[in-house]
């Protein structure tokens, strides 16, 4: 097969694997899923121009840096301080006794006070760590920070959450 089959092959490949996840991760940043699937085609597209052999098994980092750029630039541009933190919670079961469900979200708007009174930066570190698996290497990949700043902010946001939410 021919060179663009190949390049077509291996771009669909990364679609199929990291669409989901991108999407999620830039929904959780901007708080809008158009805005998230914007922010992913962008990420695509640039990935569409990208020599494959450029990002020596970097792939998910490069990733994720580009989307996290790019929401970033949207957010910026937007001039929207409020990062919206969405940790989706499932559907209670409606057999959940309602008094059990108005607790769980009183709680749950307890925690997402608490994280959106965190840096930009905890909250970034926060979001990669918890909600899409990542390494320090890879969060310092992605952010910019060296690995020991990425353990010191996670350690930090993690104590403030602890301390705001009275578990400590």
């Amino acid at each position: 097969m021919d060179q663009n089959g190949e390049q077509s092959r291996w771009i669909r490949s990364v679609l199929q694997n990291y669409e989901a996840r991108l999407l999620r991760y830039a929904h959780r940043v901007l708080g809008d899923w158009d805005q998230a699937h914007d922010v992913v085609q962008e990420t695509f597209l640039k990935l569409c121009r990208q020599d494959s052999s450029e990002l020596n098994g970097r792939l998910a980092q490069w990733l994720y840096t580009v989307c996290r750029n790019h929401a970033l630039d949207i957010k910026r541009k937007e001039s929207r301080m409020n990062v919206a933190v969405n940790m989706e919670m499932t559907q209670a079961e409606p057999a959940r006794p309602q008094l059990q469900r108005l607790e769980l979200a009183d709680e749950s708007a307890r925690v997402l006070e608490a994280v959106e009174e965190l840096t930009d930066a905890q909250q970034d570190c926060l979001r990669l760590k918890f909600q899409e698996g990542m390494s320090y290497r890879e969060i310092s990949g992605i952010t910019g920070m060296s690995v020991s700043s990425v353990g010191f902010t996670l350690h930090t946001a993690l104590k403030i959450l602890r301390q705001r939410l009275g578990n400590e």
